[in-house]
């Protein structure tokens, strides 16, 4: 199934930096088709938290395909406007996929491959596939989804099938850019990677991921983006590592300008802060955009574990020739999903509609707010 935008994979030879040498191909989407940008050639992300089809969450859509099959499409519906709107939009597939029925949640995830499809069908272009769960079935888990995303029109980025695969630079065009999506994961919950295969999945390494982000500018990105599934469980602060890592990767500068753009964090299961490190944005963590019931460190059932936000970043062409792209507005958005209705819903949309949301809003509000982000210019998006 294709979604909102038509994609299109190209493959082309890049120019690379010599220490990564190794990442010598591209490949290449054309992006929103017919979106009109925020301003001339600028363009329009948004991003979104992990993707956990609990058994719950896999029963859910059971029952929304009336017998046929899966049908994830109706439990996205509630976002759809805002993810569809923009220019480009990346989402976190923190699973693998099953087949012939073989699914499971929590703790060796297999999710129906049809999520796929209800992703692209919302208007997501692509989504970071890096996780600790990459390796829950092993080589095959990761062929079976990346082989349902390529089906449903749905890039990706962290995870690969062959090593050609691993030295791939995704890219996306939107607006006059062209955007470079990294995805990197903190482990694979101790699973080893197959044998004969080191590049199956990325792992978090500072030097590495900046050598990567350098090699994508040379070969032609004008916007680097980065997703990085780190953190405590459970922990609304950033922890020393994300802190020290964030840094890190923003310090990092080439030419006086930085090797990276924007920083789009996964895995704690709850909404983090969103700061402006270096001036560079980067996202802790998104928190849980689909998952069941969620139970915490302790097993106490933990609401925030459903809650998330959706971040939006508008970015404006070089002010002169030889200048940086730059977010020129910051946005996040409150989601919830809820768990009765089996829906991703919009939490200020909800609240409007009458929905009683507002101390979930709050909440993830002065969350999100925690670091000064405010006084750096992020805003609570409609």
């Amino acid at each position: 199934m294709i979604g909102r935008r038509q994609q299109v994979a190209l493959v082309l030879t890049a120019v690379l930096a010599a220490g990564a040498a190794c990442r010598n191909q591209q490949r290449e989407d054309t992006g929103a088709q017919g979106h009109a940008a925020p301003s001339a050639g600028g363009f329009t992300l948004v991003a979104s938290g992990d993707v956990l089809p609990h058994t719950s969450v896999i029963e859910r859509a059971a029952y929304d395909a009336d017998g046929d099959g899966y049908d994830f499409r109706p439990m996205l519906g509630g976002v759809q406007p805002v993810v569809s709107g923009a220019d480009l939009a990346l989402c976190h597939m923190e699973t693998v996929y099953g087949a012939d029925g073989d699914y499971a949640g929590y703790p060796v995830f297999k999710s129906p491959p049809q999520i796929a499809g209800a992703l692209a069908a919302t208007g997501y272009d692509g989504c970071s596939t890096a996780s600790n769960h990459a390796l829950d079935d092993g080589a095959a888990g990761i062929r079976r989804t990346l082989d349902a995303m390529d089906e449903a029109g749905l890039r990706h980025a962290g995870t690969a099938r062959s090593e050609a695969e691993a030295r791939l630079l995704t890219l996306f065009r939107a607006g006059r850019a062209k955007v470079a999506h990294l995805s990197y994961t903190f482990g694979t919950n101790d699973n080893p990677l197959p044998d004969g295969q080191p590049w199956a999945v990325n792992l978090i390494d500072a030097d590495r991921m900046v050598a990567d982000a350098r090699a994508a500018r040379q070969g032609g990105a004008d916007v680097v983006v980065v997703s990085v599934h780190w953190g405590t469980e459970w922990q609304e602060e950033p922890d020393r590592t994300q802190l020290t890592l964030a840094q890190q990767l923003t310090a990092s500068a080439t030419n006086g300008h930085p090797d990276i753009d924007l920083i789009l964090g996964t895995h704690a299961h709850v909404p983090q802060a969103y700061e402006k490190v270096n001036g560079t944005w980067v996202v802790y963590g998104m928190g849980d955009q689909i998952a069941g019931e969620m139970y915490d460190g302790q097993g106490v059932r933990d609401p925030r574990g459903n809650e998330s936000t959706l971040g939006r970043f508008t970015f404006a062409p070089p002010a002169a020739p030889g200048e940086p792209w730059r977010v020129t507005r910051a946005e996040f958005i409150p989601q919830l999903y809820d768990l009765d209705a089996g829906r991703v819903l919009d939490v200020n949309k909800a609240i409007a509609q009458g929905a009683g949301l507002d101390a979930v809003r709050d909440r993830i509000r002065n969350v999100v707010l925690s670091r000064g982000a405010a006084e750096d210019g992020l805003v609570m998006g409609e």
